[in-house]
Parts: structure tokens; C-alpha cells; sequence
């Protein structure tokens, strides 16, 4: 069926013709049915199916027809991805906005905005500082709605979901997921037409290398010339062939010295132009960086050879470099961990799922799920580019060849659950409810939850036990309280909602700031009050840290804010870790170099960024709990927050309110003698634009904002 056949506006029709799209897959034409007819859908389908286009087509239709949109994504890089695809529409007379950050604020021009592409827990932000706007959403798109599976997202999106149906209950809701085995009962709890399929626009063909050969499903086997060890074997054979490939590992280490492997093999057979072209680009993925440091220093030296590595030690700006320029087929081979696979539209010729485990903290090494396998080797087979993907998996002995076969390639992928029963996610949704003012009883409580996939899959009298023992947890912690039978929430859990962080972390933190009263604290303390939350993600402690982390402890003795734990405890080690985060942190504040933080900790400049972000916002927090509190420590948090937001010493704090001015070039300045803006103002272009990092156009930023 074409595109120009389904009835809709005709401009959409010519803005995706434009795109070359004018035809439409089976999928989506068995879909769009129910969808234009205002039906809520579940579009089960495999990767590059043509998920996107049906959501596409519907949110344009609703706004078109005087309703906004909500775009509803699990990862901000994959929210970047749809607002810029989705900004293309805009010469509709539509207009699209973007919201990933701050959680503390409703963001009011969201107001104006005709369709608001969002992460899950900004959306439930938005709906928890009841933001007018939300109530003028017709449809939602749920996108990759089996993370609801996921233990840290999935509870988040799937409340979301149940409160945009409480304040509309008639929205339309399209959901689009990977193929699952209860896929049919996702649709049956949104009350919506299911519509699955297994159809492709490019063949996916299965295989398993093993030895020097790959053994597809169909019974072919491809000989592959060996060249060093597998992965390079692989490389090797698809780039002659034109192609592109990923290759999936399962730890961080491993990406980086694969693709290290990897780049040395292709810079022996790739033309000498292209690989000039590389060299320019690997100066450019150099310059990306603020400070340099010894991960991007090996990420531009794998660039020279067209090879990469991909995880979360990098920073979302080297992700996206690295992305785009695949896309663009520039670069032959990218080695990931399977957090690649989830969501962001990077189609290859071959892709190689080299290790089936992982390491788990609780039970050693386990098994990679099916379905996360099937979504790496979904990224197989680029539509336009190639008449076939390849997806291989790795077999080290030749009994793994049977046993990939059964559980990997004729395996069904698991049945996704909900996690909202876990304690975290229940103690902060169900605080949430109650501070909102979605439920005021006990009754409206249970109607509330009774509305979730968890009580979807959930025997009732199972969860009215939880609910119960989780009302007492909060009452007794002081963040709500009950009188006739009615829920109000204190202050303390009204603000604990607002800041959107775990109920636990809030009394945690609570705690920290009324014992400051009686104990004389100081920046490394307040920091691993922090840190200690669970909304930290800690660094794992190493047993060569244990000296001076043991060190650190004893120099501080009397100053934490946090009863110290028994020594050799399960406690004391998690204390420990907290402590060598927030030395992390520290460090960042006091504008020791990028890399030497990389080098001394083990760690990624993405890896920095990440904990960095959590410190501000958990730091921010504390602030605001003090300021409830009326406590006087509200003065020792007031210059952190910004100083961990821009890595700085409190001397600068007066020069980075100027725009564009970092860490880097406020110390440039603080170093040539101009302390504050005043001092600004009385230097002349000349004296600023000849400071390193400086240069004339931010000289003339500077100049104008001072005068």
C-alpha cells in the first residue's frame, strides 16, 4: 500500500516522500489502520520494521486535529534522535519540544509546544508538578515499552502511563516494543488493538562461527579466512565485502581492546585516502573533549584505523560522534556493550554477539537474555544498503554450537514482568500518588495500583500486603501521615515528590542534616551523605583502594554525617565505596585535571559525568530539604551545587555566571588577574582575546555582558 492511499494530509504524504518514503511496509499498513481510526496500539515488530513511521503518522494527525503529543523514550540520546527527526515536520505550523533535565521544574513554555518529546521520568515529573498542559494530551507514544521489564526504568514509565490515563481517559496510547512473548497481554492492559509480526525489510539470516566457518540456520556454511583471533576474522571479511559491522562484548574492557585490535587490522587494508579521511576525524573526535584525557586519546587512535569502541565510560558527546559517523560509513566497525542495542537506530551489515554472560554482582556470571540478544542482532541488515543482515553468534567449543542454536537462535524471547513491586520503585510511586493528590485513601490508593501491569500480572491479596507494610514505612518516617482515614502528605514527602528521588534517599539525607546541628562537617562528608543514597550509583571499591580509602575514613573521624558501620561488614564496604565516590567529586571540585581523575580512579570521562550529574542534583536536593528543615547548613550546600556543576573552586563561582564560560577558560581568566565580572570590565578586547581558550568571539561575549 502507498503512503498517498491511507487518507491522511497531504503534506505529511510529501514531507516523507521527500525522505524517500512512499510506501508502506506490511506492518505498518496493518497497523495504521486501528491507529488513524483513534485506537490505542501495541506494534510488536522486529527492529527497523518501520515502528517509528506509524508513530510518526500519529501524533502529527492528533496535532493536526487541535491535541498535543507526548513522545515517551527511555534514553536521552534517543530523545535527541526524535526531536531532530520529529523538528522536520515543523514547516506543518506545528512546533516540538524537547524535555530531559531538570526534575525540580515545570517548565512552563512546554506549554507552547504542539508535540514534547520526553524521557519517562521527566514525563512523570511533569505530571507530578501537575503541569496545566499535560491534560491537553490526545496520544502518547510509549517507545521501546518492554524496558517496562527493566528494574530501574520500567516501574517509572509504567506509572506514567497508568496517571496520562487518569487525567484523560480517553487517550490514545501507541506502543511500540520489540517482539516479546506476551506482548499480546501488554495490549490487553492498555486496552489496546494488538498487532505483531515477524516481517523484515531486509532478510536477517541466523549463524554461529565457530572454528574458521560461520554455520547459518538455513544449513549454508560461509568459510571465513582467518586473521588473528575472531573478531578481526569477522572485520575483515565484511569490510570486503563493503559492509559494516557491530560487535557486541560484554564488558567495558573488552570493547576498548578489541576495537584496539580491530583498528590495527583494518589500517593494513584500507586505501590511503580513506584512511586520511579517518585521521581528520579522529582529530576531531580529539577536540571533542574539554580536557584531554587517556580514553579519548585511544578512542582517536582506534578512529585512524575506522574501527571504535562504544560503552558507558564515554561521554554522550563521543557516543553520538561515534554513532553518527557510522551512520555517515565512515567508520567500518563499532565494538559495543549491549547497551548500544537499546533503541538507537544503528543498522550494520554483520553483526557479531561475541559473549552470551555477564557478570552479575549477586550471582557471578549469568546469561544474557534472548531478548537482549535479539535486539543486537536486530541491528543487522541495513534497509537501502544491503539485500541481507548477518547475525552471528560466537561459539567457543563445539558444544556451544548445539546449545547457542536452541536457547539463542530457535529460542523465544522471555515474558517481560513488571518491576513495580520492587521496594524502591514502590515506596517512591506509592509516595508520589499520595503527594499528588492522585489518591487520598486507602481505596483510591488500591484503585490507583489496581490500573498498573504489576496488579495485570499480580495476585491482589500479594500486593495489598505490600501496599500496606509500604504506607507504614512512610508514615513512620514522617512523609505522609493519616487522620480519618485520609493521606496527606508532610512537607517532607510533598518536597521529596517535587525533587524525584527515592523516599529513602530524602530520610537518608534528613537525617545527615539534623545530626550537622551537633557535628562539625565539612565538603567531603556533606558529599558522602550524598553519595551514600541509593539514587548514587557508587563506584565499586577495589582492593587497592582499601588503604587509603581506610586513611580517609580515619582523617575524618567525627565530621560524617552517617553512623560508620561495623569494619568488615557488608555496610562498612558500602560506606567505603560512598566515601571513594565522593572523593571522586571532590576532586572534580577542586579542578584536578579530567585525566588524572580518570587515571587515579579507574574510571571514563563518562563514567565523571554521570556521578557528576547525580552529585548536583542529589546536593541540590539536601539544599532544598535543609531549607525545609530551616537548618543552618543550608550555607555550606549553597556554593556546592554550582561548584560540582561546573568542577570549579569557590573562587571562581562570580566568573562562570558569564555565558560560555567554563572551568577551563575561568581559570584562564582568574589566572590573568580578572577575579570578577567588575575586574572584567575594565579589560580591553585585546587583553582577553589573546588568552588561551579565549579567542575573539567569546572575548566579544564577554565584553558585551560585562559593559
Amino acid at each position: 500500500m502507498r503512503l498517498d492511499e491511507l487518507g491522511i494530509d497531504e503534506r505529511i504524504v510529501d514531507i516523507f516522500a521527500r525522505k524517500g518514503i512512499n510506501q508502506l511496509y506490511p506492518p505498518q499498513e496493518e497497523a495504521l489502520k486501528p491507529v488513524l481510526e483513534g485506537k490505542s496500539t501495541v506494534l510488536a515488530v522486529p527492529t527497523a520494521s518501520g515502528k517509528t513511521l506509524v508513530a510518526y503518522i500519529a501524533v502529527l494527525m492528533a496535532v493536526l486535529d487541535g491535541q498535543k503529543a507526548l513522545y515517551i523514550v527511555p534514553l536521552r540520546a534517543l530523545a535527541s534522535e526524535k526531536y531532530i527527526e520529529l523538528k522536520e515536520f515543523e514547516e506543518l505550523g506545528i512546533k516540538v519540544g524537547k524535555t530531559v533535565g531538570d526534575f525540580d521544574a515545570p517548565e512552563q513554555e512546554l506549554k507552547e509546544m504542539d508535540i514534547i518529546v520526553a524521557t519517562s521520568e521527566r514525563a512523570d515529573s511533569l505530571l507530578r508538578h501537575k503541569s496545566d498542559w499535560m491534560y491537553e494530551i490526545g496520544v502518547v507514544v510509549a517507545d521501546e515499552i518492554h524496558l517496562i521489564n527493566d528494574s530501574n526504568r520500567g516501574p517509572t514509565l509504567e506509572v506514567t502511563l497508568v496517571r496520562l490515563r487518569e487525567i484523560n481517559p480517553n487517550i490514545q496510547f501507541i506502543a511500540l516494543s520489540a517482539t516479546i512473548k506476551n506482548s499480546i497481554e501488554l495490549a490487553e492492559w492498555l486496552e489496546a488493538k494488538h498487532i505483531q509480526s515477524d516481517w523484515r525489510p531486509v532478510d536477517l539470516k541466523y549463524g554461529i562461527y565457530f572454528e574458521d566457518s560461520i554455520f547459518f540456520m538455513d544449513n549454508s556454511v560461509k568459510k571465513i579466512e582467518v586473521k588473528g583471533d575472531i573478531i578481526n576474522s569477522l572485520v575483515l571479511d565484511t569490510v570486503k565485502e563493503e559492509g559494516q559491522i557491530l560487535a557486541f562484548v560484554n564488558t567495558r574492557r573488552s570493547s576498548e581492546s578489541v576495537a584496539e585490535r580491530v583498528s590495527k587490522a583494518l589500517a593494513k587494508v584500507l586505501p590511503e585516502a580513506e584512511l586520511a579521511s579517518l585521521k581528520d576525524l579522529a582529530d576531531h573526535f580529539g577536540a571533542c573533549e574539554e580536557e584531554p584525557t587517556t580514553v579519548g586519546a585511544r578512542l582517536a587512535k582506534c578512529i585512524t584505523g575506522g574501527a571504535a569502541f562504544h560503552n558507558a565510560g564515554l561521554m554522550d558527546v563521543q557516543r553520538k560522534l561515534i554513532e553518527d559517523s557510522f551512520r555517515e560509513r565512515k567508520l567500518k566497525c563499532i565494538v559495543a556493550t549491549p547497551t548500544l542495542a537499546a533503541g538507537i537506530n544503528l543498522p550494520a551489515r554483520r553483526v557479531v554477539v561475541r559473549d552470551l554472560w555477564r557478570y552479575d554482582a549477586n550471582y557471578g556470571n549469568v546469561p544474557i537474555p534472548v531478548l537482549e540478544v535479539k535486539q543486537m542482532c536486530g541491528r543487522a541488515g541495513r534497509p537501502q544498503f544491503d539485500p541481507f543482515g548477518e547475525a552471528i553468534l560466537v561459539a567457543k567449543k563445539e558444544r556451544d554450537l548445539e546449545s547457542h542454536r536452541e536457547n539463542y537462535l530457535l529460542g523465544e524471547t522471555e515474558s517481560i514482568r513488571s518491576k513495580l513491586g520492587s521496594e524502591p520503585a514502590l515506596r517512591t510511586h506509592v509516595l508520589a500518588t499520595i503527594a499528588t493528590g492522585y489518591a487520598r485513601n486507602h481505596e483510591e490508593l488500591m484503585q490507583f495500583i489496581d490500573r498498573t501491569f504489576f496488579a495485570h500480572q499480580m495476585d491482589v491479596w500479594t500486593i495489598e500486603g505490600m501496599i500496606t507494610d509500604m504506607l507504614e514505612f512512610l508514615e513512620t518516617s514522617e512523609l505522609i501521615s493519616t487522620s480519618d482515614e485520609e493521606f496527606r502528605a508532610t512537607m517532607f514527602g510533598r518536597r521529596t515528590s517535587d525533587l524525584y528521588i527515592d523516599p529513602l534517599s530524602a530520610i537518608m539525607m534528613r537525617d545527615a542534616i539534623l545530626r550537622s546541628e551537633t557535628v562539625e562537617t565539612n565538603e567531603l562528608c556533606l558529599l558522602q551523605a550524598c553519595c551514600s543514597t541509593p539514587d548514587m550509583p557508587q563506584l565499586y571499591l577495589k582492593k587497592k583502594d582499601l588503604d587509603w580509602i581506610d586513611e580517609l575514613a580515619s582523617e575524618n573521624q567525627g565530621k560524617f554525617l552517617l553512623d560508620i558501620p561495623e569494619d568488615d561488614t557488608v555496610e562498612m564496604e558500602y560506606f567505603l565505596s560512598a566515601l571513594k565516590t565522593a572523593r571522586l567529586l571532590l576532586e572534580w571540585m577542586d579542578e584536578i585535571p579530567e585525566n588524572d581523575i580518570v587515571i587515579g580512579f579507574g574510571v571514563g570521562p563518562g563514567d565523571i559525568r554521570n556521578r557528576v550529574e547525580n552529585g548536583e542534583w542529589l546536593l541540590y536536593s539536601m539544599r532544598e530539604i535543609a531549607r525545609l528543615f530551616a537548618n543552618p547548613i543550608v550555607g555550606q550546600l549553597n556554593p556546592l551545587v554550582l561548584r560540582i556543576k561546573y568542577g570549579i573552586k569557590e573562587e571562581l563561582l562570580p566568573l562562570v555566571n558569564l555565558r560560555n564560560i567554563g572551568r577551563k577558560r575561568a581559570r584562564t581568566l582568574f589566572g590573568a588577574g580578572f577575579k570578577t565580572p567588575d575586574d572584567l570590565s575594565t579589560a580591553t578586547l585585546k587583553d582577553l582575546e589573546s588568552l588561551p581558550g579565549i579567542g575573539k568571539q567569546i572575548a566579544v561575549g564577554i565584553m558585551e555582558q560585562v559593559s
